[in-house]
């Protein structure tokens, strides 16, 4: 078998480049996938293209709502920004138009991505110190805990019937009988 060489590959042509931080900014495949196709078709010099749904979804093998989704969530993160365009009939009338895609410097997308997950850990820390809080008031006071339990009213040693237990559990604590 005779040795075949292939020709040289052009880096600047028939190739665009993926920045790395997408990687690490938290996006699903289907994200990714959508966000290199926009990437591939985009004016280098705009940083914008047109395709539709349904373009992206042919090329992806995805359906229209599921590209429309991730399209959104795209947006969300910040790394891309779209607006509505409007086209004309030949008879003159306007009609709604693909979105005008815009593909944002992924710098902030990191830098939201970042302050994401800040604001998340400083909501799971306050959850955990009012849990911890929580749990040293029902500690301290078990009569006054928030789910004391409804059969133990505190102070009264006999067991109680059914009545007198619900009788108890609304703040009466009369013995005398119903």
């Amino acid at each position: 078998m005779k040795f075949r060489q292939w020709p040289k590959r052009d880096p600047n042509k028939n190739y665009f480049l993926v920045p790395n931080e997408v990687f690490h900014v938290g996006l699903n495949h289907p994200e990714i996938s959508i966000y290199c196709y926009l990437l591939s078709i985009e004016d280098r010099e705009t940083y914008q293209c047109w395709p539709s749904y349904k373009t992206i979804g042919k090329a992806l093998g995805m359906c229209e709502n599921t590209v429309s989704k991730y399209v959104r969530s795209l947006e969300e993160k910040g790394l891309i920004r779209t607006e509505p365009t409007m086209i004309r009939s030949k008879d003159g009338r306007p009609l709604n138009g693909n979105l005008l895609y815009t593909i944002c410097p992924i710098q902030a997308a990191v830098e939201s991505f970042y302050e994401r997950q800040f604001r998340q850990l400083e909501e799971d820390a306050a959850r955990q110190r009012v849990a911890e809080r929580l749990a040293e008031s029902a500690r301290r006071s078990p009569q006054n805990a928030l789910c004391a339990p409804l059969g133990k009213p505190a102070g009264l040693d006999t067991p109680l019937g059914r009545g007198e237990r619900i009788w108890a559990a609304f703040g009466g604590v009369s013995r005398a009988g119903f």
